[in-house]
């Protein structure tokens, strides 16, 4: 239970964060501005939960909201002038207006790149043998590359064809409560499956061993992680269940997919919005925001791999149907 004790401190300590009122002084439609507890706090949030099977992307939307870093009014630059998140062309003349939540959303992707920094640090010597294996020196590191672009390659697609609509019509708190539900249920038929597939002897020991039909389909597992609160670490985690990869295994190859997905996204809000985010928030609360993920997403991994190797995924699946009932009270009823 502690696990559980544990991430609910941290939903309460995000809770408390209220937004301060507005400056009185400060112009309408004024370009928005991020504290540095703001900053701190979002990068924690990101940090800790972007490899936890709990959804980074649902904790971080409610952490903006608790925040106010969710408003729709359009933004405009110091000296006046419209700040876009896609500017008028001939396909859309109107364009999109940069708002305070599409910032923040662009801030949450981007600070992403602490979590990325934390895995490359932790993990280099299964990047270095993939590395080798390229140049035909590891033959290890050479499958086990093949195995993450297999298990990248669907939701890069996916990923790709499906991210306007995403953004435009799943980051909210209906969708987050629809999918911490959904990836409970489906961990807890995992940690079963995975339970009767240990007491056969069935278990992978290193998912370099994996055939690229198991590789494939933890890519596909990972496409239903685009749903906001499904979760990419838990799906990945499952697939490796699935897989028949041991629960530590599985871990460590959904941070090493991680890598990949994480960076995609971050390069594609960063060459959208990138600009227009740092004018809006400044680049020393962004800076700041990844050094806080990268070290509280080290601790993290650590972590949850010593933890599902003694007690597996279902103290996350309890905390994620608990959060998803808290959350139903609060806001729908």
């Amino acid at each position: 239970m502690r696990i559980i004790t544990f991430l609910f401190s941290l939903s309460a300590a995000v809770a408390l964060a209220a937004p301060l009122p507005p400056d009185p002084t400060k112009p309408a439609g004024a370009v928005a501005e991020l504290s540095t507890g703001d900053a701190i706090i979002l990068g924690l949030v990101e940090g800790i939960t972007e490899f936890l099977p709990i959804s980074s992307t649902g904790h971080l939307i409610i952490t903006t909201h608790t925040l106010g870093l969710d408003s729709n009014a359009p933004l405009t630059s110091r000296d006046g002038q419209p700040l876009w998140y896609r500017q008028p062309s001939v396909k859309n003349p109107a364009g999109e207006p940069l708002t305070p939540k599409l910032a923040a959303d662009s801030y949450i992707v981007i600070i992403q790149i602490g979590a990325i920094l934390a895995v490359v640090l932790l993990y280099w010597g299964q990047l270095s043998s993939m590395l080798q294996g390229v140049f035909g020196r590891d033959a290890t590191g050479l499958r086990l590359l093949r195995n993450l672009i297999c298990a990248f390659l669907p939701v890069a697609v996916v990923g790709l064809a499906a991210s306007n609509f995403i953004e435009r019509h799943l980051f909210s708190i209906g969708t987050v409560i629809v999918g911490l539900v959904g990836g409970s249920i489906l961990m807890f038929i995992a940690e079963r499956g995975r339970q009767r597939w240990a007491g056969a002897g069935r278990e992978i020991r290193n998912p370099a061993d994996m055939d690229v039909t198991q590789a494939l389909g933890i890519g596909l597992m990972q496409c239903l992680s685009l749903w906001p609160g499904t979760s990419r670490s838990m799906v990945t985690i499952v697939g490796g269940y699935f897989a028949g990869l041991t629960p530590a295994k599985s871990a460590e190859f959904s941070f090493l997919v991680g890598l990949p997905v994480l960076a995609g996204a971050a390069l594609i809000k960063g060459v959208r919005s990138g600009p227009a985010m740092i004018e809006v928030f400044g680049w020393s609360n962004v800076l700041l925001g990844i050094g806080v993920a990268a070290v509280s997403a080290a601790v993290a991994v650590k972590f949850l791999v010593a933890f599902l190797a003694r007690q597996g995924l279902a103290a996350f699946a309890v905390y994620r149907l608990i959060l998803a009932t808290i959350l139903a009270a609060v806001f729908y009823l």
